[in-house]
């Protein structure tokens, strides 16, 4: 063995270590939410209470759990938890051992015997089951690509993905821009369907260890924090960090509320970079950076988060919600204030006065830019 061996050596450790762990935490996050699943349906079928409930039953469940601070079990996590078992209860027979021990204790059988409607035909007997092994959805799968499929409603469409899925080894992203660009029906049209499925999987994003890390499915379930898993470059993570720092300390009534403010929309989760609450605006401030040029889709995006915070965070007392797009390039820092409708010109005059002028912020980038590269030009 010499050096250079020794680093390989080193190297390949770590990267299988990093794999092994993925492998880890994909399979319990998904043990977990199909024995939810289980446990939902056979309470459904045979819960001595049940009728108490009826369809009050996913509502209430989600309030008792949310009280016991039981994470991603709100009412439609719930459904998605029980229709997961639904359609993949051959998993049953592929859980690990130390997850056999928390089976229900008579459940009903893992293949047929679930509550959806029985096959007409041995053709859509075929296409309703799922063509993968309990084991390899368990470690091929991660829960956050089993989430997307459920929402595809064509059994033989959801198990195409499923192969193509694990065939190609896409990430999340992939598996959803595969879907959004009609692969399934492009592949029944096409004549060559192995040329079109090698095209496919040459451009497509592969999954990798930092996947997972990021994975908000994931971060929840271990507990960890927004802000320990930031989705950003070292760069913009420092700069965000000395961003809210001089905001605070500009003394016009900023209240810091949230960094990486984890939103929900679709079923997609995003982060707004930081929030704030404007005391003498009375609204929430969203700031967004981008270490890049100024793109359409970002003042889009901001906007997005503009209105959802105006749909559902605003209370009768606040004002819209103002949304402060950062994008810097390597010459220059562009700054686009989102009003997102404001038409009362009074407020939109104290807007202008309280907060942080343009130009200020466009210096203030630029310098805290160029000091954290080393002074580059």
């Amino acid at each position: 063995m010499n050096f250079d061996a020794l680093i390989q050596s080193i190297v390949e450790i770590h990267k299988q270590s990093q794999s092994a762990a993925m492998r880890a935490v994909n399979i319990a996050l998904t043990c977990r939410n199909w024995l939810i699943g289980a446990y939902i349906h056979e309470y459904e079928l045979q819960g001595q209470d049940r009728a108490e409930y009826g369809s009050g039953l996913f509502e209430n469940l989600a309030r008792r759990l949310s009280d016991l601070a039981i994470p991603n079990c709100n009412r439609s996590r719930l459904y998605r938890y029980r229709d997961f078992y639904r359609l993949y209860p051959h998993i049953g027979g592929a859980l690990p051992a130390p997850y056999t021990s928390l089976l229900p204790p008579e459940p009903v059988a893992f293949s047929e015997n679930v509550a959806t409607p029985s096959p007409q035909s041995e053709e859509e007997k075929v296409a309703t089951a799922s063509p993968l092994s309990g084991n390899l959805i368990l470690e091929r799968l991660s829960y956050s690509h089993i989430e997307l499929l459920l929402e595809v409603e064509d059994p033989l469409k959801r198990a195409f993905y499923e192969v193509e899925c694990v065939k190609g080894n896409w990430s999340v992203r992939e598996l959803r821009r595969q879907i959004g660009s009609l692969y399934f029906e492009r592949s029944g049209l096409s004549f060559d369907k192995k040329k079109l499925s090698e095209m496919a999987n040459a451009t497509a994003i592969k999954v990798e260890p930092r996947h997972v890390i990021r994975d908000p499915y994931v971060f929840e379930f271990l507990g960890l924090r927004s802000q320990d898993v930031l989705p950003e470059s070292d760069l913009e993570a420092a700069l965000i960090e000395k961003l809210q720092t001089f905001l605070l300390e500009l003394g016009h009534g900023f209240c810091f509320e949230a960094r990486q403010k984890r939103l929900i929309i679709g079923g997609e989760a995003f982060f707004v970079d930081l929030v704030f609450y404007h005391r003498i605006l009375k609204c929430h401030v969203l700031v967004d950076l981008k270490v890049d040029e100024f793109r359409h889709e970002n003042l889009g995006q901001l906007n997005t988060y503009v209105s959802y915070f105006r749909a559902h965070e605003m209370t009768e007392s606040d004002q819209p919600p103002v949304g402060i797009l950062l994008c810097t390039g390597k010459n220059h820092a562009l700054v686009e204030y989102a009003l997102a409708g404001m038409d009362n010109r009074l407020f939109v005059s104290k807007y202008q006065l309280e907060l942080p002028k343009p130009e200020d912020l466009q210096r203030y980038i630029a310098e805290q830019r160029h000091f954290l590269e080393g002074g580059r030009e």
